[in-house]
C-alpha cells in the first residue's frame, strides 16, 4: 500500500536549466532515481485544486499564516473515470508540512467533493483521511478551481529514505475544463527552462547537501504553484479591466478554523 501520511519540512529553490543539469548529476553520487524515473526521464503529476468561490484557501495561504491547508485531487498522467487517484489534504503548521491522502476512483472523488457525502468504503480507502476530508468539505463550500500539472524527476537518498529531492518543470495550468480525464494541457506558469527544486526531509538535511547548495549558490525561496497562478490571474484580471495592480493585502482573510482532526 502506498504511504498515505507524510510529515516533513520542504525547502524550495528556483533553478535555470544549466544549474539543474549540473546539480542533478552531482546528486546521483548520493541519491538514486525514483522507480518511475528509471525507465522514463520524467513522470507527470496532474491536480485539481479545490477552493471556495472567493478563493479563501489560497488567499489565506498567501497571507502566510501559521496554519494553512489545501485540498486537491491528484493523479499520475490523465486518468480515466474508473482509475484510482488520490484525494489529498495538504496542511502546513509552523513550517511543518503534513499531507494526508486516500485512494479513490476518480468518479468517487468527484462525487465526494461535489456532495460532501462519504463514499461507500472500499479496501483501498483510508477511512480516517476520508473523515478529515468530509469535515473540511463541511467547513468550506469547495469547488474545482484550477487544473495544475507538471513533469517531475524525483530522487531518494541512498542512506536515508526520508530525504527526497524533486525537480518540477513544464508547469501548466488552466481554469476551464476542470476534469483530470480531459487531458494534460494548459498555459505555462513559468518561463521556459525554469525548474522548481524541492528538498523534502523529516529532519535536518545532511552536510553534503548543505555544501552542494552553497556551492551552487542556491537559496530557499517562498514559492507556491497554486499561489503564483492565483496572483497572475489577479494581475491579468486587473489588466483587462484597465485598473492598477492589486495588493493582496486588500483582500480580507476570514479567521482560520482548525479542523477537529489533527
Amino acid at each position: 500500500m502506498a504511504i498515505e501520511v507524510f510529515n516533513r519540512y520542504e525547502s524550495k529553490f528556483l533553478l535555470d536549466k544549466d544549474t539543474y543539469e549540473k546539480i542533478q548529476n552531482r546528486l546521483l553520487d548520493y541519491m538514486e532515481l525514483d522507480k518511475y524515473n528509471q525507465q522514463n526521464g520524467f513522470y507527470t503529476i496532474s491536480n485539481i485544486y479545490l477552493d471556495t468561490k472567493d478563493d479563501h484557501l489560497i488567499r489565506n495561504s498567501l497571507s502566510k499564516p501559521k496554519y494553512k491547508e489545501k485540498l486537491r485531487i491528484r493523479a499520475y498522467g490523465a486518468p480515466t473515470a474508473d482509475e484510482e487517484v488520490y484525494l489529498e489534504i495538504k496542511k502546513k503548521v509552523f513550517g511543518l508540512v503534513n499531507k494526508r491522502r486516500t485512494t479513490l476512483k476518480l468518479n468517487e472523488a468527484y462525487d465526494f467533493v461535489r456532495t460532501g457525502i462519504k463514499p461507500v468504503y472500499q479496501p483501498y480507502m483510508n477511512t480516517q483521511v476520508i473523515n478529515e476530508i468530509a469535515y473540511m468539505l463541511n467547513l468550506y463550500d469547495l469547488e474545482p478551481k484550477l487544473y495544475l500539472a507538471y513533469d517531475r524527476k524525483a530522487l531518494f537518498s541512498k542512506e536515508n529514505k526520508d530525504l527526497r529531492i524533486t525537480f518540477d518543470t513544464n508547469i501548466r495550468t488552466r481554469r476551464y475544463d476542470l476534469r483530470l480525464e480531459s487531458g494534460d494541457y494548459g498555459e505555462p506558469l513559468l518561463e521556459k527552462d525554469r525548474w522548481l527544486m524541492e528538498v523534502k526531509a523529516e529532519n535536518n538535511i545532511p552536510l553534503w547537501l548543505s555544501k552542494l547548495l552553497s556551492e551552487y549558490r542556491l537559496y530557499k525561496t517562498s514559492f507556491s504553484k497554486y499561489g503564483l497562478e492565483h496572483q497572475m490571474m489577479l494581475l491579468e484580471n486587473q489588466k483587462m479591466k484597465g485598473e492598477r495592480k492589486p495588493c493582496l493585502k486588500q483582500y480580507s482573510v476570514q479567521p482560520q478554523l482548525l479542523p477537529q482532526y489533527l
